[in-house]
C-alpha cells in the first residue's frame, strides 16, 4: 500500500511565541525568572554570601582536635674536606670543641737531647708551677734580647725552674712572628745548655703567644 506523501503546504507548524498567550488564557502562571532569585538580584555580594552561609553551624568537637607541629628536617651537612673544616672552625670559635695547639702551624716544642722522659708531656700539661713571666710584648729586637737575657740571670740566680715567656704571635707585624722566633732562636742558641725544654704554653698562659720555659 502506498503511503500518501504530505505537501510541504500542508504541515502546520506553530510558532512557540504563542505559548506564552495561551498559557494565560488557561489561567497557568508564567514566570520567566525563579523566585528565589528575584529578591536576591539586588542583593550585594556580602548579603549573598551571609544568605548562604545561614545554616552554616560550628563543629565544637574541633576544637579540641590536636595540632601537630611540622617537623623540621634536618639540614644536610656538607661531607666535603673544606665543609668539615669549617665546621670545625664553627665548633671551635662557639666553644663546642677544645683547640688543640699542636695541630697549628704555630705550634712550637723543643728537648735537650741529655733529658729524657715524659719531660715535654708535663711541661705541656702545665704540670710545673710558672715561678716568674717576662712579657715582651712591644719591644724590639735588640732590646727583647737584653731583657730575655737579664730575666734568665735573675731566674738562674733565684734557682727558678720553670719560667713563662709572652712574646706574641706577631699577627700585626707585616713581616710575620719576628719576635717568637728570635725567642726560639736564642734558648736553642746560645741558653741551650741552662734549657731543658720549651713548649707553647696553654690557651689559659697564653696559648700561641708565649712558652713555658723549664730551666735545668
Amino acid at each position: 500500500m502506498a503511503v500518501k506523501k504530505l505537501e510541504p503546504e500542508s504541515c502546520i507548524f506553530r510558532s512557540l511565541k504563542d505559548l506564552k498567550k495561551i498559557m494565560k488564557r488557561r489561567g497557568i502562571c508564567v514566570s520567566t525568572v525563579p523566585a528565589s532569585s528575584e529578591k536576591e538580584i539586588h542583593l550585594s555580594e556580602e548579603e549573598l554570601f551571609h544568605n548562604a552561609m545561614k545554616k552554616v553551624r560550628e563543629i565544637k568537637e574541633f576544637r579540641k582536635l590536636p595540632v601537630y607541629k611540622k617537623r623540621a628536617l634536618p639540614v644536610k651537612r656538607n661531607s666535603s674536606p673544606d665543609g668539615k673544616a669549617l665546621r670545625t672552625l664553627e665548633e671551635i670559635v662557639t666553644g663546642k670543641r677544645a683547640l688543640n695547639l699542636q695541630q697549628t702551624q704555630e705550634y712550637v716544642e723543643w728537648v735537650n737531647q741529655e733529658y729524657r722522659g715524659g719531660i715535654i708531656k708535663k711541661l705541656r700539661e702545665g704540670c710545673y708551677s710558672v715561678q716568674d713571666t717576662l712579657d715582651l710584648h712591644g719591644v724590639i729586637i735588640k732590646e727583647a734580647e737584653a731583657e730575655l737575657e737579664r730575666f734568665l740571670k735573675e731566674a738562674f740566680t733565684k734557682g727558678y725552674r720553670c719560667i713563662k715567656i709572652i712574646h706574641g704571635r706577631g699577627l700585626r707585624s707585616p713581616n710575620g712572628p719576628v719576635l717568637k722566633k728570635a725567642v726560639v732562636r736564642w734558648l736553642t742558641g746560645r741558653y741551650r745548655k741552662d734549657i731543658v725544654a720549651f713548649v707553647t704554653a696553654r690557651q689559659c698562659d697564653g696559648g700561641l703567644g708565649a712558652l713555658y720555659v723549664l730551666l735545668s
